[in-house]
Order: structure tokens, then sequence, then C-alpha cells
């Protein structure tokens, strides 16, 4: 990586705390959500109580960090994995479930920033990562997992459709990517909302159970070999020399790579990274049983998003259910303040479903990188980096935990394709102010651009008839 690296990091040697304003604990991740009341059965994991000795240790356990264990370990080379808390207890066993091509970036952004060839490369990866997701789940016959195989729709709530044009232009034609653009009378068939005009859809995109995927993937790591260790905290790491050292509260571990896949939660074990993260609190309800009146509203049973940033990415769950995320803070709130929100921005978009009772809530930090693309390659020497993957979908978690396996025990180089995309500070309290802010202005510009749309249509309708 190039503006940001780190190398010979003093502070490495710090005890590890949280960020500024950023919880250890982050209450709501106790709260009961809709995975953890459909998971399936996992062990329980101890923690680290001796010395040990690796090829590999892995630090985080979320789905980038149990990928690169599970690539390391099946290559044939020893790993272990320690998490701080329990596998997935955050934003990897909290979010949505969606599993997409592409970046939170958009690609007409990265064609500028690299060019179209290199644009060309990384859409490639990004489509190799969800491949690697669907792949896993089947050859391991994951229980609980079930993908939903129906795609993704990216619905616009505005009647310009030009940017869409360009975008289905562009990935599909000069990308080569699976993209289709779709009309107003085709969206409103499956989205039976007003609030909706034409859309982009992604036919290989799929959902799944975000839990269970990461305990299954927790699974065919240690099946592989690799050995994972919870409630395992690393309080420093000594970077110097060939053989790397990492200190837990009961024991070192000594090994010749060190992997960081944590999130904004890492802190002071690696500070100049975590102050690159803005952390934003992303906040999901599932309703309760919908019964019959759901197909009045939704029948499409794929992945749905209606903006660029937090607000309404919603799906299908339980069979008459919706998992509807929005309402993007960059500091903690008490999800449940975000209720009567959420259940506001259903029934703007489907009024016809009624009253929506909700049954869970809960709420996930992510850490998000101001260019908007996924942090990954080697900090200094053989201290590596996979973070970074708010707004991404699951697909980037897969796609960057196989390309650092491969760094590590093949030398392959394709890591550096993430080098322009370099290590920027994100700006601190003061940035994580700006952020909240930006995002009510576009919350707040795009409902009126929608509102405008929607009065042109009537006009148009009533100047028709």
């Amino acid at each position: 990586m190039a503006r940001g690296k780190v190398r010979g990091v003093q502070d490495w040697g710090r005890p590890a705390r949280p960020i500024g304003g950023v919880s250890s604990t982050n209450g709501a991740a106790g709260a009961s959500t809709w995975y953890t009341d459909t998971v399936v059965s996992a062990p329980e994991r101890g923690t680290v109580t001796s010395d040990i000795d690796v090829d590999v240790c892995v630090i985080g356990g979320g789905l980038a960090g149990l990928t690169v264990a599970r690539e390391v370990a099946r290559r044939g080379w020893s790993v272990v994995l320690i998490e701080a808390r329990e596998i997935a207890w955050n934003a990897s066993g909290r979010n949505t479930g969606f599993v997409l091509p592409g970046f939170a970036c958009g690609m007409e952004a990265v064609v500028k920033r690299v060019g179209f060839d290199d644009a060309k490369v990384l859409w490639a990866l990004s489509e190799a990562g969800l491949d690697y997701v669907r792949s896993t789940i089947r050859e391991t016959a994951m229980p609980g997992v079930d993908p939903v195989e129906a795609g993704w729709l990216k619905v616009a709530k505005s009647d310009d459709a030009d940017d869409d044009l360009a975008t289905v232009r562009l990935i599909g034609q000069d990308l080569g990517g699976q993209v289709e653009g779709w009309p107003v009378e085709r969206v409103r068939e499956v989205l039976k909302s007003h609030h909706y005009f034409h859309a982009v859809f992604t036919p290989q995109a799929f959902h799944i159970h975000a839990l269970n995927y990461a305990l299954g993937l927790a699974a065919a790591a240690e099946a592989a070999g690799a050995r994972i260790f919870e409630k395992t905290p690393a309080l420093s790491i000594d970077a110097n020399g060939v053989r790397k050292r990492v200190v837990t509260p009961s024991g070192r571990l000594r090994a010749d790579h060190v992997v960081l896949a944590g999130n904004v939660h890492l802190g002071q074990l690696m500070p100049k990274v975590a102050r690159t993260l803005l952390p934003v609190w992303t906040y999901v309800m599932t309703t309760r049983p919908l019964g019959d009146r759901l197909a009045e509203g939704v029948t499409f049973q794929g992945a749905v998003s209606d903006t660029d940033l937090a607000d309404n990415h919603y799906r299908i769950v339980g069979g008459d259910r919706l998992m509807w995320s929005g309402r993007a803070t960059t500091w903690e709130r008490d999800p449940r303040r975000f209720a009567q929100a959420l259940q506001a921005d259903i029934a703007e978009v489907y009024p016809q479903l009624g009253p929506v009772e909700f049954e869970h809530m809960w709420s996930g930090v992510l850490g998000n990188s101001l260019h908007r693309m996924p942090q990954i390659g080697e900090l200094s020497p053989r201290i590596w980096l996979a973070s970074g993957f708010g707004g991404h979908g699951i697909n980037t978690t897969a796609m960057a935990g196989d390309i650092i396996a491969r760094a590590i025990t093949e030398g392959d180089d394709t890591w550096r394709r993430f080098v322009p995309f370099e290590l920027v500070w994100s700006g601190g309290a003061i940035g994580r102010a700006a952020a909240q802010v930006h995002y009510w202005w576009y919350r707040y510009n795009e409902r009126n651009n929608a509102k405008q749309a929607r009065r042109r249509e009537a006009e148009y309708r009533r100047t028709a008839a």
C-alpha cells in the first residue's frame, strides 16, 4: 500500500484500546437478531492458554479472517486464528447477507482511479469473491445458509435513467459483467410501489444467512487444519524480525506472517490503520410474519437496494418477513430508537402492507474507507491487512481472504491491484461528524428528487388522460 504504509510502527507494542469514540463492546451486539434466533449449533471454542508457534497468525474472526485461515490451512500451512470475542459477533454475523459483485465504490470512479484495464481486473476479482462464497457453501454443504439465488435489484427512486444506463453499458459491455436494465413496468411487477422507477438487475447475485455462513466457514477452516480461539484479544504485536510475536492475555503466538483481519475494534493494535476507517453503524429490522399480504408489496425473492448509501436495503426472509436496514450513524445508538423510523420507511414505500410490526432490531458497526474500496495488502514485511469492507457486500471478504492467503503461501501479487487505494486518514471526530451531515444531506436531497419524480409521473398521467 502506498500512502499510509506502516513499517516498523512502534505503536504496535502498546496495549490494545478502542479507537476514539468507538465502543469496544458495542452493547447492541448482544441483542437478539433474526440470525441468532435461527442459528445452527456451533462449538464453543477455548482461549489461548500457552505459547504457540505457527506459520500464520490471523487476528479477527470475521469473514475475511476466516477465509484467510481456511485457505492457508488448505495449502498445508499451520495457522491460528484468534478472536477477541466470538466468531462473527459484529458485522460479519449481523449484516443483511447480500453477496454481490462489484464494490461500494462505483465502477465509474474505479475506472477514473486506475484506468480501464485495471478496473476490468478488479471487477473480475469481485466476481471471483462472489463465486468463492457460492462454491464454499456448496462444497461444504453448509447447514442453515440456504442461499437464495434470485439476483440483486438496484432500483431508482427517480425517473432519470441516464446514470443507470451508463452503468449497464460500462459493466455489461466494457467490463464483461452480467447486468440488465429493467424498465419501470418490470420493476413494479415485483416491487409494487410508485416510489420506484427503473432498475439495474445483477442476476448472479444472491443472499444468505450471514451468521450461519460465518460459522460454516469457521468449521471449514478447522476441517482444513486451522486452529481457532475465541475470547482471545491480541494485546500487542512485535513486528520486528522474521518471526512476529503476538501477545494475548494468557499466551504468545510466534508466526512468520500476521494477518490483521479486523474492523474498527482493532484500535491501538494498528492505530495508523484504524484511523483510516470511518465507523458506521447500520440498523437492521426483521418484521413479524406478514403472511399473504407481503405479496401485495413484494414478490421479488432477491436482494433490493434503493440507494447508494445506507437506507432501504432489504430482502424476504423466513418466507413471509422483510429484513430491512437503513438509518446509518457514525456514532453508536440504541437500535430500538430506529424501529419506528424503519417502520415508517417501509410504510412509505409499501403503504398497502398496512401496519408492520418488528420482531428483531439490531445494529452492527462497519469500517468504511473514504475511497469506498477495501483495504488489502502488505503493511510491512509479512504483516498483512484485510479490512474496510463496509458497504461492499460479502463478496469482498471472500475475495480479500483468498488474495491474502495466496500472497502468503504462493507469493502471488494480486494484492498489488489495490495499491492505488491507499490508506487515507478518515478525519477523526470531525470526519465522523462531516460524514453524518453528508448522509443526512444525501437522504434529504434524494427524498426531494424522488418526490419531484413522482409529481412528474402524476402530471404526465393526468395530461395523457
